[in-house]
């Protein structure tokens, strides 16, 4: 988590789930198949996240900045952030994610 990605997440906070704001990271298990698209983080409190996430189905919910840094996946690999995401509309992503 870079910190202008953290600030970008943070603005956004007021926003809730709300469907306009815009997916500012996506976050990925190299050795599995779920993936975190970061939508907001908490000011006051920095680990709470909130985004889409798409593990066994697609739903959209809070994830933990710190389980994130510390989950070991097969082969001993962490999370890692996708350097090439480029933001996108969560409206437009969840459409993409579900059809």
């Amino acid at each position: 988590m870079t910190k202008e990605i953290s600030k970008q997440a943070q603005e956004q906070y007021a926003l809730g789930s709300d469907m306009k704001q815009k997916v500012v990271a996506k976050f990925f298990d190299p050795s599995g198949s779920w993936t975190w698209y970061l939508m907001n983080q908490d000011p006051d409190d920095k680990d709470y996240l909130w985004g889409i996430v798409h593990g066994f189905e697609v739903e959209m919910g809070s994830f933990s900045l710190s389980e994130l840094q510390n989950l070991k996946g097969r082969f001993g690999l962490g999370i890692e952030r996708d350097k090439f995401f480029s933001p996108i509309v969560a409206s437009e992503l969840w459409e993409k994610l579900t059809k």
